[in-house]
């Protein structure tokens, strides 16, 4: 559970729509109604709704322990039955001798191996247990934001219908391609909509040239700086789907060079493991290019780890310190769109980063 303990993975959404009046009300209505409930000797492939993050088995919030000052934290629960191919297979072929041994038929048509499949499916279903799965979920009001703590887009699909479905809101991903800067360019058709698309790896790749140009540190303004270094695992890739061809670096120096020299190549980084420090906090985490998705963000060592206090301070301290990590992300990458859509990137920053790579 990343909202707990442990790393935290997760993407972020913008709430859609206008917040109802009477809202806290509105929300234990909604949440409530939209809980997750079992049911015995279910077929059903998949169930979910919400859960408390404090207790999983608490789908009641009785009280109401999803409100965190300005947050809503609660997690979603999705249960899944998942019958083995082999196992369905040989309960087909069982299925299939027995009504040919009953029919006296020697063939079965199409139409009735069909519902000797459903029959059985049904049949399998109802006896399995089925495996559940929890994905926190934090609601910063004040943000119009949302942080999901899964990166799976089947995952992401069911949490965006049963937002939608619970609290009558839309949720957009926020994408690098998403920020208004970039909006402001397509619209004054500085650039073209296609190449926004690739405009996070174009800041990924930017973001490891300005990690060794002064030892990490990066002045985002004279009185504002933070160090990033790049870690461990750092992919580039060039072409999308079946065209794309790609490098993994792993950190060791002659490798690196191989990085750099896919970069003269035309790729660029797609997701890369970083160390960033900011404010006297320290984090690591992967950060994929394409989504600004977190990877097993690894959070600061807070001074109450090891200390009894209420469990709200320590929650409330934790979200504190992923929406920084973020925030440092965001503050780099408009640092850098600033700087890739003025007249300093000709004059001056390609220049640089020519002579890093080579």
């Amino acid at each position: 559970m990343g909202l707990l303990k442990g790393n935290f993975s997760f993407a972020r959404f913008h709430v859609e729509g206008q917040l109802p009046q009477a809202f806290l009300n509105f929300v234990n209505n909604r949440i409530k109604a939209n809980s997750f409930r079992e049911t015995a000797k279910s077929t059903e492939e998949k169930r979910l709704g919400w859960v408390s993050v404090t207790d999983i088995l608490d789908a009641d919030f009785e009280e109401a322990n999803y409100v965190l000052g300005d947050y809503l934290i609660f997690s979603l629960r999705i249960d899944r039955k998942m019958i083995p191919p082999k196992l369905m297979k040989i309960k087909i072929m069982e299925e299939e001798r027995i009504f040919l041994a009953q029919s006296g038929k020697t063939r079965i048509n199409k139409q009735i191996a069909g519902g000797i499949k459903d029959k059985v499916k049904l049949e399998l279903l109802s006896r399995l247990d089925p495996v559940p799965s929890f994905y926190d979920v934090c609601w910063a009001l004040g943000q119009n934001t949302v942080y999901f703590s899964s990166l799976s887009d089947k995952v992401v699909d069911d949490f965006v219908d049963l937002f939608k479905q619970t609290f009558s809101l839309s949720l957009t991903r926020l994408l690098p391609q998403d920020n208004q800067l970039i909006g402001k360019k397509i619209a004054e058709s500085t650039i073209k909509k296609e190449e926004a698309s690739g405009i996070g790896r174009e800041f990924m790749t930017w973001l490891w040239f300005k990690s060794e140009e002064r030892n990490g540190r990066i002045s985002l303004s004279p009185s504002d700086e933070v160090e990033l270094n790049f870690l461990k695992r750092i992919v580039l890739e060039a072409g999308e789907g079946e065209y794309s061809q790609g490098v993994v670096c792993h950190g060791i120096h002659a490798e690196l060079k191989e990085g750099k020299e896919a970069i003269r190549q035309g790729k660029k980084v797609k997701e890369a493991g970083i160390k960033l420090i900011s404010n006297q906090n320290e984090w690591e985490f992967t950060l994929k290019a394409d989504s600004f998705h977190f990877q097993s963000l690894k959070l600061p060592i807070a001074e109450w780890t090891d200390a009894e206090e209420d469990p709200s301070g320590k929650m409330l301290e934790r979200i504190y310190l992923i929406e920084n990590a973020a925030k440092a992300i965001d503050q780099l990458y408009d640092f850098f769109l600033n700087i890739r859509y003025s007249a300093q990137w000709d004059e001056k920053e390609v220049k640089l980063l020519d002579k890093w790579l080579h």
